[in-house]
């Protein structure tokens, strides 16, 4: 019986030894990648990214230069020099005090934009009530926000009254014009009375009083003209807002008035 041949082993290292080997090049190659991802900077990183989105126009589908031959597409080959070249562009992270600065500087603007919007509304609506000699019977002021007329009480009301007065049309007439041709945003119509208590039946105290009147103007305005009435606030604000001194005839004459504010295009109701 013949003897069976015996089988050589393979040669060179075992096979099992160059999975191994190329499974720990990988581990080796995934916790490199992970440390050097640990060492980065996040917040700067985003802070570089967003003042070259805004200074360079630079679109993460697109190849745009960012300096004089200097693409951004071209991928790891620019990383080198990306630090360099944001230094030689003057960037440096914005501190928290220099933000609050930014946003104070900001805010001051908008404020002035709309104070000056205030300004040249009031010297259309002056100029309007000049030529309607209305001048000497309104009363005109302006914030940041709107332009106010105030009427005194006695035009447009008898004493402790609601309804308005018929000399009183010609006065709203005249001014539901001017409304129509500049107000820009919202008109806001109040009611204010004096400190003496009323306690008729229609009328229990100044604030069902002044709220009426606000909505007697309201009506009116609103029917006369083509004023957008979803456009048109009016509210009752009694005798908690005087200008003047209650303790005279003179300062109580001066509190029972009507005020209307039109909003200018900048204001916080657009």
């Amino acid at each position: 019986m013949a003897k069976k041949k015996e089988e050589l082993a393979a040669a060179g290292s075992p096979a099992w030894m160059a999975t191994f080997s190329d499974l720990m090049n990988l581990l080796l190659c995934f916790f490199v990648l992970l440390f050097s991802m640990s060492t980065v900077d996040a917040q700067k990183f985003e802070e570089v990214a967003a003042s070259f989105a805004q200074t360079f126009s630079v679109f993460s589908a697109g190849a745009t230069a960012i300096g004089d031959g200097i693409l951004v597409s071209n991928g790891v080959s620019q990383l080198n020099a990306l630090d360099e070249y944001i230094n030689s562009t003057g960037y440096e992270a914005i501190e928290e005090d220099d933000a609050d600065k930014i946003v104070k500087e900001a805010m001051e603007k908008a404020e002035a934009a709309k104070i000056e919007a205030s300004e040249e509304l009031e010297e259309k609506v002056a100029e309007a009530l000049s030529e309607t000699g209305l001048d000497q019977m309104v009363e005109l002021d302006y914030t940041s926000q709107y332009v106010e007329l105030t009427l005194n009480g006695s035009l447009l009301f008898d004493s402790g009254k609601a309804e308005l007065k018929e000399s009183a049309y010609v006065i709203l007439d005249q001014i539901g014009v001017i409304l129509e041709r500049y107000s820009e945003s919202v008109i806001e119509i109040e009611g204010h009375t004096d400190s003496v208590p009323i306690h008729s039946a229609q009328f229990p105290s100044n604030n069902e009083l002044s709220d009426a009147r606000a909505l007697s103007v309201f009506y009116y305005l609103t029917e006369n003209t083509n004023l957008d009435p979803a456009l048109v606030k009016h509210s009752g604000r009694g005798e908690y807002v005087p200008v003047a001194d209650n303790g005279t005839p003179e300062g109580r004459a001066l509190n029972r008035r009507v005020e209307i504010k039109i909003y200018n295009s900048l204001s916080e109701y657009n």
